[in-house]
């Protein structure tokens, strides 16, 4: 018992020992880059869409295999289920490759067209969405004191039909409900 004891606190010391020392050179872990190392990169990449959602990095590396030296192939997953989301990055190794690998653009992968595209760089404070100015309808829509836009979703603030755009525009119009 006590000779087990003694073993297990060897193997603690020696595991402690093997997390406090720093990485090997090889492998580094996961690497801080600057915005135009990232910009440098993704010219070297492009984007797979409509991937199986079976496919696996090695697949897709032989795939793109004679197109140029791949260095990464990264598959985008759902953060909350885990599932793959159908489309794939593939990094390669210098900006050659980039061109060659348009011509795989439509090719079947695992029984799919597949699409190919050059990488676009993300730049930090432009958004595709436009997520700001849909809230701020519905925060407008739901201050507007009418009964009618309380109780129905589709609330228009433009009125169907022809309007009188005259002086007596200014005037509320007539409604049993307030």
């Amino acid at each position: 018992m006590e000779e087990e004891a003694e073993k297990l606190k060897e193997l603690q010391n020696e595991v402690e020992k093997q997390m406090n020392m720093s990485p090997p050179p090889g492998n580094a872990g996961p690497v801080i880059m600057s915005i135009e190392e990232k910009m440098e990169a993704d010219a070297r990449s492009i984007y797979v869409g409509n991937v199986d959602y079976g496919a696996t990095a090695e697949e897709l590396e032989a795939h793109f295999h004679g197109c140029g030296s791949v260095n990464r192939v990264t598959i985008l997953c759902d953060k909350f289920s885990g599932h793959p989301k159908g489309f794939a990055y593939i990094e390669f190794s210098d900006k050659e490759s980039v061109r060659t690998s348009m011509a795989l653009d439509e090719s079947l992968f695992r029984g799919r067209q597949i699409k190919v595209i050059p990488k676009r760089t993300n730049r930090p404070g432009i958004s595709t969405t436009d997520r700001g100015s849909r809230a701020r309808f519905r925060a407008r829509a739901t201050n507007y004191s009418s009964s009618r836009a309380r109780f129905y979703s589709g609330f228009n603030s433009r009125p169907r039909g022809r309007v009188y755009r005259g002086r007596a525009r200014a005037t509320s119009w007539y409604s049993p409900y307030k």
